[in-house]
């Protein structure tokens, strides 16, 4: 089994027909979220909130600059993810097919590579765990 992220990518146009039958489209997200549970593959979704809401952290100079708002001139903005345990990525992409989406939108279909295929550092892997215990998070 391999973790798959279904990156939910709209645009102002997909989302504003998403966001005129938000009542349809929340029952038909959550039905398909009970058909990802049962078939055992649900490990996580999450929607995010209005992009006008965000911040942009930009690191392109010596000092991080944050501004207000989704990036400049974005087509197609992350509106959010499923997360699930699949057995391929066929079957990954089986499962973005069926998601709920308004027209022109998109469904990326990510690998989750596991703990030992993270990069190397001096010949040994990174885990997060490891990570997270060094910089006092666990």
């Amino acid at each position: 089994m391999s973790k798959y992220m279904l990156i939910m990518r709209g645009t102002d146009e997909s989302n504003a027909a998403m966001m005129a039958s938000i009542d349809e489209m929340m029952a038909t997200t959550r039905q398909y979220i009970e058909d990802l549970f049962k078939a055992g593959v649900y490990v996580a979704a999450e929607g995010l909130d209005d992009p006008s809401q965000s911040v942009v952290v930009d690191f392109s100079g010596e000092v991080p600059v944050v501004t207000d708002g989704p990036y400049g001139e974005t087509k197609e903005l992350f509106g959010g993810y499923f997360l699930i345990d699949v057995a391929s990525k066929q079957e990954a992409v089986e499962w973005a097919k069926r998601v709920p989406a308004a027209p022109g939108s998109k469904i990326e279909v990510r690998r989750v590579p596991e703990e030992d295929e993270v990069p190397q550092v001096d010949g040994t892997f990174v885990k997060e765990g490891d990570v997270r215990e060094s910089t006092g998070q666990i």
